[in-house]
């Protein structure tokens, strides 16, 4: 009688060492896959996102190019102040860091590039504004 039981966990090892061996290849092979599509996402979440700041960007630096095509033609187009404004905004936007995107002060230029737009349209008396901004900013905090 005393054997039986011997037998009994002899008999059942095998199967929890295979248990185990399937759960551990399950891991590693979910893992992997974890890593390849969060990679992926993170890949398209970072093209979104890129494609957006490079879209405002382009609508500001549209403005100025308009602006001072009309400052080349006529000096006296805009106030010395918005001419100021302008010039502010246009070394804003040259000097925001398009090839270095994880660089902390995007977020802080960004934001002044806006601020300075709203007082120059705000100064001609011009309702103008980017209207991409609010909707991709809202379908993100949708997304996440």
């Amino acid at each position: 009688m005393d054997h039986q039981p011997q037998n009994d966990v002899d008999f059942l090892e095998p199967s929890v060492l295979l248990d185990e061996t399937h759960y551990q290849e399950g891991y590693k092979t979910g893992y992997n896959d974890g890593l390849v599509s969060g990679k992926e996402e993170g890949r398209q979440v970072g093209l979104k996102m890129g494609f957006q700041v490079g879209e405002e960007l382009g609508f500001y630096q549209g403005c100025l190019d308009v602006w001072t095509s009309a400052i080349r033609i006529d000096q006296d187009a805009f106030s010395a102040r918005v001419r100021k404004n302008i010039e502010q905004l246009a070394a804003l936007v040259s000097s925001y860091p398009l090839s270095d995107p994880e660089n902390e002060q995007v977020q802080d230029i960004m934001e002044k590039i806006r601020l300075k737009f709203r007082a120059i349209t705000a100064s001609l008396g011009v309702k103008l504004e980017y209207d991409g901004r609010p909707a991709a900013s809202k379908q993100d905090v949708e997304d996440l």
